[in-house]
């Protein structure tokens, strides 16, 4: 990240992260985001379609298998991921040339349509139960991405260099963790910093992803961004060398264990199970050596991705990654949908997939394991591809201004 701080921006001070692309899109940023749109499809059915679900963490060591741990593990990429490429579209919509001030005016709306949707249709797609009282709604990675879109806008307006940005998510990503043993009470410390459940009007609300980590981010994926007006010969080697050097400070802070992760690991039976709890790092609030076990191999990616030829596959990962709210908003009807009709088609109990996920205990002989789990996120992307396909089609077929908000 260090080139990237050194690199020269015009007199000015506006920022152009990249010159005049040749394309709207790289394909690589889709099809990375592509991946991790699938990854994510997995991770909600698991929610509602596995029976160890219901019941425990597929990461708690004590009871999970190794075949539930990664597949739960591998979708510790997309939260980071989702926020990061965030950040590296808003640098490009200032690259095509939009001004700072329309730029901080698209962040700060779409920011806020983004908390609008969690609480409503996402909140709906969730829980299939329209009892506000109950259940008003989690603060989950569609909260943590609008309200870092609202920080990232003032940094903006403010004409804030790209390089005191990435500096700043620097900062915020490296020595947040220094927060973990602060014991603040109230409301506003635990939307910052603290997952756990606040009272909204007298109603519980999940706070599950505490946005301090989540801006810091936002804004490395902004100045990310401008990578993407470099030579590409030069955009390669920066990607790699710094996703290296992520992956590289991952190992071996994990390995001292000092600083970076409020959950040490610890020498478990059996080695598999070691390695398990090396990479057992903790989500939410996202710590420092979770962000780097996640960040730094999507540096990789990236570079990887670059050369890669795109065939059948590759385009489909693009049509997924250009059209990602809408992905992100139909997959939990898909999801929810899915789980209850295959419930029903094995006579197996229902109550449990209405209201406030985990509030009820399920009845005996719910859910399946993880074989159907697969299947059923399989059955998911066939149903989801083509609605896919078909925006992002619109999107690429019209301009109108409503389209970059979906």
């Amino acid at each position: 990240m260090s080139t990237l701080l050194a690199t020269a921006h015009p007199a000015d001070g506006t920022a152009r992260p990249a010159a005049p692309a040749r394309r709207a899109r790289l394909d690589a940023v889709d099809v990375l985001r592509g991946i991790i749109i699938v990854v994510m499809l997995l991770d909600h059915t698991r929610d509602y379609v596995n029976r160890d679900a219901f019941f425990f963490n597929p990461t708690d060591l004590a009871r999970t298998t190794v075949p539930l741990f990664f597949t739960r593990w591998v979708t510790h990429f997309c939260a980071p991921l989702f926020v990061l490429l965030a950040g590296v579209g808003a640098s490009l919509r200032l690259a095509r040339g939009r001004s700072r001030a329309e730029l901080a005016r698209y962040l700060v709306t779409r920011g806020l349509w983004l908390v609008v949707l969690e609480f409503t249709v996402i909140r709906f797609g969730l829980a299939f139960d329209l009892d506000y009282r109950a259940f008003p709604g989690m603060l989950e990675v569609i909260w943590a991405i609008g309200v870092s879109m609202v920080v990232l806008a003032a940094l903006v307006r403010l004409r804030l260099p790209v390089a005191a940005v990435a500096a700043l998510g620097l900062a915020i990503v490296a020595l947040h963790d220094l927060a973990d043993g602060w014991q603040v009470p109230g409301t506003a410390w635990m939307l910052l910093h603290r997952q756990g459940m606040i009272q909204v009007f007298g109603v519980p609300l999940l706070v599950a992803y505490p946005i301090v980590p989540w801006v810091g981010v936002m804004l490395l994926g902004y100045a990310l961004g401008t990578v993407y007006g470099w030579e590409p010969g030069r955009r390669r080697r920066f990607l790699l060398r710094t996703g290296g050097a992520a992956v590289a400070a991952f190992v071996a802070g994990r390995a001292l264990d000092l600083y970076g992760d409020p959950a040490p690991w610890s020498v478990q039976p059996t080695p598999v199970f070691t390695v398990l709890s090396f990479l057992n790092t903790t989500k939410n609030p996202a710590s420092l050596l979770y962000l780097l076990m996640t960040l730094g191999p999507a540096l990789l990616a990236l570079a990887w991705l670059e050369r890669r030829e795109r065939g059948p596959f590759g385009r489909a990962l693009v049509a997924y990654g250009r059209v990602p709210l809408f992905f992100y908003v139909v997959q939990w009807f898909v999801a929810h949908s899915l789980a209850i009709g295959l419930s029903l088609a094995a006579g197996r109990p229902v109550d449990h997939l209405f209201g406030m996920p985990g509030a009820a205990t399920p009845a005996p002989g719910a859910g399946f394991g993880l074989g159907v789990t697969y299947l059923a996120w399989l059955l998911g992307l066939a149903v989801t591809f083509p609605l896919c396909r078909w925006f992002a089609g619109v999107k690429g077929r019209r301009t109108d201004w409503w389209l970059s908000y979906l």
